[in-house]
């Protein structure tokens, strides 16, 4: 009998799972009333830098943010203590295509729980952003 290949994400174990919607008008207001503070809070330079070089920079806020709030379920913990919203960074992979990067409290609780990568969607609307989370650990017997 022959054995059939599975993609490599099927092969791997599926750690968690999220999903997040965030309004852009609500985060354009947001960014209206509290800018600066909300922002350093929140959003990493490099993130500020790349949203703020954006036409409708609020879109690309509303994006990242719900990127954040789907990593942060993925791993069931929100955000909080043992992770923060400036451990998830969200960069731009050599393709153009978004993908995060955990520092600090991010990065120790993905090694904790055997996270070897994140895999992300995130598509804008008018209206809404939407962003889907999921953390991808080694394939059961395998070591990480």
């Amino acid at each position: 009998m022959k054995r059939r290949r599975q993609p490599a994400a099927a092969a791997a174990g599926v750690l968690g799972i999220g999903v997040d919607l965030t309004e852009n008008e609500r985060m354009r207001a947001t960014l209206k009333r509290w800018s600066g503070h909300f922002k350093d809070r929140v959003f990493r330079a490099s993130e500020q830098r790349y949203c703020d070089s954006c036409a409708q920079a609020w879109r690309h806020y509303a994006g990242r943010f719900a990127v954040k709030e789907a990593v942060s379920k993925a791993f069931g913990t929100g955000i909080g203590d043992a992770l923060g919203w400036l451990d998830i960074e969200i960069v731009r992979a050599a393709s153009g295509a978004p993908a995060v990067t955990l520092h600090g409290g991010g990065a120790q609780l993905a090694r904790q729980r055997g996270v070897r990568q994140i895999l992300i969607s995130l598509s804008h609307t008018r209206h809404y952003a939407v962003a889907q989370a999921l953390l991808v650990g080694a394939p059961k017997g395998d070591k990480p």
